[in-house]
């Protein structure tokens, strides 16, 4: 039965264009404002030992949102959708580029130098 009823949704929505409404784009926009503010406050909330694993994850979500606006540019021809997809791009390349580079620049802080020796233990005044 399920199997069926996937079936006639494959190949009727095959034959017909993607139509998306009014309510689609709100309701989808009502999600991403959501989703947005509660990021912002789970990230405000995180303590400083857990940022730089924190940004690595963050740099992987942006990559599967690059790839969702990619699809998305590819395939729809209504201008608003183009529009939205092509700002996430934009924003999506930006936060994973300063990502890597914010990253590297955090684990190279944790890096001893080669020329660099140990600091040696202060030896107490003889009397």
């Amino acid at each position: 039965m399920f199997l069926e009823l996937v079936a006639s949704n494959a190949t009727s929505s095959a034959t017909s264009p993607i139509s998306y409404t009014s309510e689609d784009l709100v309701t989808n926009l009502l999600v991403f404002i959501m989703a947005t503010f509660l990021g912002v406050e789970l990230i405000r909330h995180v303590t400083r030992l857990l940022h730089t694993p924190l940004m690595a994850l963050t740099n992987a979500i942006s990559s599967v949102s690059m790839i969702a606006a990619l699809i998305v540019l590819s395939e729809t021809t209504d201008p608003t959708l183009l529009i939205l997809a092509a700002v996430g791009v934009a924003l999506a390349s930006t936060n994973i580029i300063s990502g890597f580079i914010l990253v590297e620049r955090i684990v190279r802080l944790f890096k001893r130098a080669p020329d660099r020796k140990p600091a040696k233990p202060q030896e107490a005044p003889a009397k």
